[in-house]
């Protein structure tokens, strides 16, 4: 099967004015010229992305992640290199794009619909699943130079969905708008991922990263650092922005070193109910041991927890320091870490258990894996939520007047 983009040694080149003259004054007094440079967003990059696979953009800002999505999408030209695209495209790029202001966000639809290929016939009969999901209802026949970012961002991800495209590039709208919002995109994501679309996604969070991509390619200053797995990829990342900020702290170097190593790794991890098993009651029990096996002394070291739900909402975040006000010290070959809750207040639901080794300085990680484990909790109670409060409920009748 061919695979659904093809990148071939892309450069995209920018001509950057160093000092530009300021005024006509300028130029007559000083017969200064623009000096011009040259740079490269983008150098020789090689890209094959499967048809269903979704991959990850990831790296810093101007690393060059959002110029090679708008090459794919064919709003730039690459100064050199080939990019073939296989299949209706549709591309979700930086806030606003594609919209005209002074239309209304009704004319907006059908010229983005017309832009993709689509026919009139075709928008009129999705028009209203389009304006549902953007819940613009009330301002569809308003000009959109009056809507808010989040009401640019629920239009622009609604038509680009609602279009059913085989290819969807997508340039940080999941990190825009409300949770309701984000948490509607991530489903689309998810549905466009069991039907077998291709996924393009720029972010700057390693989470989304290994939540929702099959690889991913890294970026550094318009070089590609790692196409892959998505672990080693948030891996390449962390110690590329390190290495950006220019740090030369003997302590995060030996860290660094000691962590390519694989000085300290997880072994295993388990999370157990009160009663043994992987089903947890709210209210009740749950322990989560981190197994790990270091091969020389580690002076010191955290471990992070965080709890997901299915559909990637962060229940916890926080590390062994955060919880115990000081680190794992002496870490020397085979040890356990336990976190215990003792009232687990989360409502019914599939639960996912990341696990992170790292440096005090949470800079270099030395290991982790973010589904180490799983759990379950189960009350056959039909409410909805993500937590368990303590409710009373009073009920009171009035008295009849005789």
């Amino acid at each position: 099967m061919e695979p659904a983009i093809e990148i071939v040694g892309v450069t995209k080149r920018f001509r950057r004015h160093t000092e530009p003259n300021k005024s006509i004054k300028e130029r007559l007094l000083y017969f200064r010229k623009n000096e011009v440079k040259e740079f490269d967003a983008l150098h020789d990059i090689d890209l094959e992305v499967a048809q269903g696979e979704t991959i990850g953009l990831l790296g810093h800002n101007g690393s060059g992640k959002s110029t090679l999505l708008k090459c794919i999408a064919g709003t730039i030209r690459p100064t050199s290199g080939e990019i073939r695209v296989r299949g209706r495209m549709a591309a979700m790029l930086e806030l606003g794009a594609g919209f005209h202001p002074d239309l209304t966000g009704r004319e907006n639809v059908f010229l983005n619909g017309s832009i993709l290929g689509f026919s009139r016939e075709h928008v009129t009969r999705i028009f209203d699943e389009i304006v549902a999901f953007a819940e613009l209802e009330e301002f569809i026949d308003q000009q959109v130079k009056y809507y808010s970012s989040g009401m640019y961002a629920r239009l622009g991800f609604a038509v680009a969905v609602n279009l059913e495209p085989d290819v969807l590039l997508v340039d940080e709208v999941l990190a825009v708008g409300d949770e309701n919002f984000q948490r509607k995109c991530l489903e689309r994501v998810r549905r466009f991922q069991t039907e077998g679309r291709t996924i393009v996604l720029v972010t700057h969070s390693p989470d989304q990263v290994i939540q929702l991509c099959d690889r991913a390619l890294v970026l550094d200053h318009g070089h590609s650092l790692h196409v892959g797995d998505t672990a080693e990829a948030v891996r390449v990342f962390r110690h590329a922005l390190h290495a950006s900020s220019g740090s030369t702290d003997p302590v995060l170097a030996e860290a660094a070193a000691a962590a390519a190593g694989g000085a300290l790794r997880i072994a295993g991890a388990t999370a157990t109910a009160d009663d043994g098993s992987d089903t947890v009651q709210p209210g009740d029990g749950v322990t989560i041991e981190l197994r790990y096996v270091a091969a020389d002394l580690v002076p010191s070291a955290r471990a992070r927890i965080v709890i997901t739900t299915h559909d990637g909402v962060q229940m916890l975040n926080a590390s062994t320091f955060d919880l115990l006000g000081h680190d794992l010290e002496a870490l020397d070959g085979a040890g356990s870490v336990r976190f215990r809750i003792d009232r687990l207040p989360f409502l019914d639901g599939s639960y996912r258990v990341g696990l992170v080794l790292q440096d005090p300085s949470e800079t270099f990680q030395y290991d982790q894996d973010l589904e180490a484990c799983t759990f379950d909790v189960f009350s056959g109670r039909p409410i909805i939520g993500r937590v368990e409060l303590d409710i009373e409920v009073e009920h009171s009748t009035g008295q009849r007047t005789p």
